[in-house]
């Protein structure tokens, strides 16, 4: 009866019983198998890591399981309890949503984990840190040189650590430059998120110079409601990504985006959790990802002060050279 079947799930849970479905690789202490929970499937920057992570565990000898959160909170549990259940050799947890109580859960099952930007100090947990002040100092500074002083932002939610911690280097660089930070505008991290905060920004006034987002979907979209309202990137306005995407690399115009090296980040996650699940101990290590700017073609100088809105229109382009013949 469903009924029983979920009172006897309940228990389950409330017991801390996981299933074992490789009871017979487990029992010979053979479990081959690593599991890696990411954000979003449709953002590049994990599909770049998981894509590094499969190969890498591949080299090990591992097979990979690979659950989505889609920044949800229950699906942040089942991604926990799908890992508790296949009992996996090490989980690499490339999300901010992960809580603590499940992360504590994990390692008590004695299964090594792999942090991204989580802070989580553990003997059984490795953490994979960014300098997230270092990239967004890079992207100020390129724009600052460029003559760029009025520059926005677009980010995420800031629940979310690694969002956060953009948004806080955003502004901490501003001031380092003697600049007021804003306008701020809170997006979703996606494609249409970049897009309204684009027609948000096209009624600000002033309209900022230069828009600086927190990773290249954002960028993208900003990027459409741009040109879809007849501004020119970068001549009337620059965009900056952050993540260095192949979607960075292949849109028009290039995007100057800030480079998180995802390559590195899937692979650097297999190495330590093999080595954790190979040794006796795990020290708690942490691993640093380097940030590097990478110049594309969305950036340009400061545009002069009058704008696309005070050209003239065709119609009054003709008019005029109508009146002198």
């Amino acid at each position: 009866m469903p009924e029983t079947r979920q009172r006897v799930l309940a228990i389950a849970r409330q017991l801390k019983y996981y299933p074992n479905r490789n009871a017979r690789s487990l029992a010979a202490g053979t479990s081959r198998t690593m599991g890696v929970i990411v954000s979003d499937l449709e953002n590049p920057f994990f599909a770049v890591a998981i894509r590094s992570f499969e190969a890498r565990a591949q080299h090990w000898g591992y097979d990979v399981i690979v659950k989505e959160t889609e920044y949800k909170v229950s699906l942040m549990r089942r991604a926990a309890e799908r890992m508790l259940e296949q009992k996996v050799r090490g989980v690499a947890i490339l999300t901010s949503e992960m809580s603590p109580a499940w992360l504590k859960e994990i390692v008590r099952q004695n299964i090594p984990v792999t942090c991204f930007d989580l802070d989580f100090v553990n003997e059984r947990a490795t953490n994979l840190k960014v300098d997230y002040l270092s990239g967004m100092r890079q992207v100020i500074d390129h724009l600052y040189q460029l003559g760029h002083r009025h520059i926005a932002f677009v980010g995420g939610r800031t629940i979310f650590k690694n969002i956060l911690s953009r948004h806080q280097s955003y502004v901490a660089t501003m001031r380092e430059h003697g600049l007021e930070p804003g306008p701020v505008i809170i997006g979703n991290q996606s494609l249409d998120g970049g897009f309204s905060a684009g027609l948000s920004l096209l009624e600000a006034s002033p309209r900022p110079t230069a828009v600086v987002a927190m990773n290249d979907l954002t960028a993208v979209g900003l990027i459409k409601a741009f040109t879809d309202h007849g501004l020119r990137v970068p001549e009337d306005v620059s965009v900056t990504g952050f993540d260095n995407t192949y979607l960075a690399e292949y849109f028009v115009p290039r995007l100057t985006t800030v480079d998180m090296h995802p390559d590195i980040l899937g692979r650097t996650a297999v190495d330590a959790l093999h080595e954790a699940s190979t040794t006796a101990r795990n020290s708690g290590r942490e691993y640093r990802i380097n940030l590097d700017l990478v110049i594309g073609k969305s950036t340009g100088p400061v545009p002069n002060e009058t704008g696309p809105s005070e050209r003239p229109s065709a119609n009054e382009g003709l008019n005029s050279l109508l009146q002198t013949q």
